[in-house]
């Protein structure tokens, strides 16, 4: 009778055991959907918003004024004055990444921007246009997954930021895999802190691998050209511009 008893106390706590690894298996299957799914989602939605309060106060051409071909020089180019933690200021647009891809940036990099507006403006760093390094944080694998194909960018890339004062064209250089207390690199000349710039550097970091976040990868970009809003976007982003404009007219 007592063998009985403590067979069926221990087949009883195998079963309550077995129905607990179940239900938390489900709770982590349901928690990796939330994050990799819904996230995504729900960022998206947030970042279009954005987007389009920013363009809506944007009076300018959507369509090139000028032909490639002819390429204008229009002097040294203006820089936003200081930004609002938490205020959008700008869209990035990276055609490598596919050819509706356009994010808002927003200055900060804590949580309440990354998770939701997209790319992050590092506050320490310039802005477009700056001499010294534009440097942006953005999550690779949820969130938006605003920089999760960082690692196909190659070299003559070109990446294009949109303000209100203008489009700045930035071209991709290299990348590099580096430790998350790596710091240094968005430095103002990165991986030399102390040393004076005197490049026009975009700096993107994101985590990695994909799924992890072990590392950073940090990919840079030297500015190569800008125009005013005036003289309309470059022709190989009009027609997304032209789209967003619309939205958010």
């Amino acid at each position: 009778m007592i063998r009985a008893r403590r067979r069926g106390v221990l087949q009883t706590t195998i079963q309550v055991a077995g129905e607990l690894l179940i239900t938390l298996g489900v709770v982590l299957l349901l928690f990796v959907g939330w994050e990799l799914w819904w996230t995504n989602i729900e960022s998206n939605q947030k970042q279009d918003a954005a987007i389009e309060n920013l363009l809506a106060d944007f009076n300018a051409p959507v369509v090139p004024q000028t032909e490639p071909q002819q390429p204008q020089d229009y002097g040294d180019p203006p820089v936003l004055e200081a930004v609002q933690e938490g205020e959008t200021f700008a869209v990035v647009y990276i055609p490598r990444f596919g050819a509706e891809y356009t994010r808002p940036v927003t200055d900060g990099v804590g949580v309440a921007v990354l998770d939701n507006l997209g790319l992050g403006h590092y506050p320490d760093t310039v802005l477009p246009g700056g001499v010294g390094n534009f440097a942006l944080a953005g999550h690779r694998q949820t969130h938006g997954m605003v920089l999760d194909a960082i690692h196909m960018l190659v070299p003559g890339d070109r990446i294009f930021v949109q303000t209100r004062d203008g489009y700045y064209t930035y071209v991709y250089r290299n990348n590099q895999i580096v430790l998350p207390n790596r710091t240094d690199v968005i430095a103002p000349v990165p991986t030399q802190p102390g040393a004076t710039p005197v490049e026009r550097i975009m700096t993107l970091t994101s985590c990695n691998p994909r799924f992890g976040a072990e590392e950073r990868i940090i990919a840079y970009s030297i500015m190569d050209s800008w125009q005013p809003l005036s003289a309309g976007p470059p022709a190989e982003i009009a027609e997304l511009v032209a789209n967003n404009a619309e939205k958010g007219a």
